[in-house]
């Protein structure tokens, strides 16, 4: 969602991009099997079959190995495929796989086996040599991958040590046996690892190809292979991209979209006025669109297991301290910003407030409680809290005054929370300055992956199923930290969860409660809110599914109704 992953999210991706036909409206929602929920004439698609959508910025990178964000692992997941594929359950379902995998008895290693008719777009097989190479490639060194230590570190077996430099790429837990044959050793047994090759960190890598690409790889279509359904074929960088039906695909007969055409919308206005003059199916909304539209037939919302919060950075750089070292000022700031107000009337679109980490509705315990609603709220808007906070903070810093510098991207609605957050802080807080840095989506990155900033709204969606895809985000120096916090205590409750409690379900469950109030106690971060997202989408858009985690929307099933939109 991957993800979220959703990873990183500029708070302008709530409103604007990738908006699925699931709620609301005369929307409908696919299956694997090409069929709708949608309340169309016809149900079935007709018409040409294209879509033609927003996007909130340009894609950073379409290399899988290296994409981190939102945008990235959306669309690498529609021209790229690895072992399995989610359908609209969020079950794996075999994509380059041929069936289910054979595990071991003590579930350590795992034998896939490659489709015979699985091939790149320029009509090379893909072979288990593709998954060893790409997977290899994501946790060495020099590839600089955010997301493959991180997503492969203590899951694949000598993962961790070759990242670190400490084995070679040989050593890692994957080898061919054959063309296709794929066998993956794991470090200790992972449950959801089936779950996890769905992600883009797993998917497989044409050697050859990518060699010859060298830095290039990813970065202009014929620089890109594609295995998946469709094929990246016009990207013109910061104002639109082009994706066609991939026809060597395996299962090319399940695709019937031709074309998904993408133009980049940063302002809200603009996007509805495409959507009005039938140049985009659909439309994000920001608060005042809502209330102008929400009666419309074509209105849908959606709530999604996607969180934001704000990182506060200890370590700029990762060596000068800033204001956020000190506790007392990170208490503050969480508990300084009225965050009721800011979901219903700066966002407006159904978000909910969250005063913790792990999202409602996302994992339940052995008990089939919800982790939200056992854990409860554990950091909420409290102004006296807050100000009780500032002074102790002010009183040990030996200062009145601070100013920090808060990060943020710069479209529209982004624009409106930094100036929203910006007027709680200074107004709830004496003393403090906020000084508001817009830039664009892939600089935001940069600069987060340099810890460049003081503080941030970052977001995060899941990239599997499992409480752990939220709760390792803060272990120390973990690849998705980026803020420098350190706590002993929530280390240990994250080791244990994945070590000596990974067979012990409650044990386990408990870990990562105390570790969600470990982190909130210390105020690493500052939860805001829950997303949701309103739009206004035609009635054509048709088979279009929510992803449980990874990249947030599917259209491998997804077809066009038109004669549902002439209605």
């Amino acid at each position: 969602m991957r993800k979220t992953n959703w990873l990183l999210l500029a708070l302008v991706l709530v409103l604007s991009s990738f908006l699925a036909a699931c709620s609301g409206g005369s929307s409908g929602s696919g299956g694997s099997g090409g069929e709708s929920g949608g309340d169309s004439a016809s149900g079935s698609a007709n018409g040409d079959q294209i879509f033609n959508l927003p996007i909130t910025d340009e894609i950073p990178s379409m290399d899988p190995s290296k994409v981190e964000d939102a945008l990235g692992i959306q669309w690498v997941s529609e021209v790229m495929e690895g072992l399995y594929r989610l359908d609209e359950n969020g079950k794996p379902v075999p994509g380059m796989a041929d069936g289910e995998p054979e595990i071991s008895e003590d579930g350590l290693t795992y034998t896939f086996k490659i489709k015979e008719d699985a091939e790149w777009s320029n009509g090379d097989p893909v072979t288990a040599q593709d998954f060893v190479f790409a997977w290899q490639r994501a946790v060495d060194p020099a590839t600089a991958s955010e997301y493959g230590p991180y997503m492969m570190g203590g899951v694949v077996k000598n993962a961790t040590q070759i990242s670190s430099g400490e084995m070679d790429l040989e050593e890692l837990g994957v080898k061919a046996e054959g063309d296709k044959t794929l066998v993956v050793e794991l470090e200790k047994e992972v449950p959801y690892f089936q779950s996890m090759t769905t992600f883009a960190t797993f998917f497989p890598l044409n050697q050859k190809f990518v060699e010859e690409q060298g830095d290039k790889f990813g970065l202009e279509p014929e620089n890109i292979l594609s295995n998946g359904p469709f094929e990246m074929t016009e990207w013109n960088h910061s104002q639109s991209m082009k994706f066609v039906k991939n026809e060597t695909y395996w299962d090319a007969e399940t695709v019937q979209l031709e074309e998904l055409n993408l133009t980049v919308v940063k302002d809200t206005s603009t996007g509805v006025n495409l959507y009005e003059t039938g140049e985009l199916d659909r439309a994000g909304l920001s608060a005042d669109f809502v209330d102008q539209y929400i009666n419309d037939a074509n209105f849908i919302t959606e709530p999604e297991p996607t969180v934001f919060y704000l990182k506060m950075n200890q370590k700029r750089g990762g060596e000068e301290d800033t204001p956020f070292a000190n506790e007392n000022v990170r208490k503050a700031v969480a508990q300084a910003i009225n965050k009721e107000d800011y979901v219903n009337v700066i966002l407006n679109n159904g978000s909910t407030v969250i005063d913790g980490l792990m999202p409602a509705d996302f994992v339940s315990g052995p008990d089939n409680k919800d982790f939200r609603e056992t854990n409860g709220s554990l950091l909420p808007y409290d102004l006296e809290a807050a100000q009780a906070a500032w002074e102790k903070a002010k009183e040990e810093l030996g200062t009145d005054e601070i100013t920090i510098e808060m990060l943020g991207d710069d479209g529209d609605t982004a624009a409106q929370t930094s100036a929203y957050f910006k007027d709680q802080l200074e107004k709830n807080l004496p003393g403090l300055t906020v000084e508001n840095k817009q830039v664009p989506f892939k600089q935001r990155l940069e600069l987060d992956n340099a810890q460049d900033y003081d503080l941030q709204v970052a977001g995060w969606g899941p990239d599997y199923v499992d409480a752990n895809t939220f709760m390792n985000l803060w272990v120390t120096d973990g690849a998705n930290n980026g803020m420098s916090y350190s706590s002993e205590e929530y280390d240990a409750l994250i080791e244990s969860a994945n070590g000596e409690h990974a067979g012990d379900p409650e044990a386990r469950w408990n870990d990562f409660l105390e570790a969600e109030k470990v982190l909130m106690e210390d105020a690493a971060i500052a939860p805001l809110y829950q997303r949701s997202r309103s739009a206004l989408q035609s009635p054509k858009v048709q088979g279009v599914f929510k992803n449980a985690s990874g990249p947030d929307y599917e259209y491998k099933w997804a077809y066009a109704d038109n004669a549902a939109a002439e209605q």
